[in-house]
């Protein structure tokens, strides 16, 4: 079976934010009662896997190993039948 992931990768709230602070200043300088923005990234992919827990497994692995760092950013996977 094919499976569609989304893995969000953001900083931790402890890391500072340089790209969130400067999007944050151009905003407010354009007018807009904003705060607290914060950039992230999304990486998307299929999968082939047999089940959809095998599915979210290689995710959470692919997560860990290479797609966040750990020690900065969190992340969360939503995985779901294509």
């Amino acid at each position: 079976m094919t499976f569609d992931v989304t893995v969000n990768v953001s900083l931790k709230d402890a890391i500072l934010d340089p790209a969130g602070q400067s999007t944050e200043k151009v905003l407010r300088n354009m007018g807009y009662a904003i705060k607290g923005v914060r950039i992230g990234k999304q990486i998307r992919f299929q999968i082939t896997a047999t089940h959809l827990e095998d599915a979210e497994e290689n995710a959470r692995q692919m997560a860990k190993k290479l797609l966040a760092n750990p020690v900065m950013e969190t992340y969360s996977i939503t995985v779901r039948e294509s």
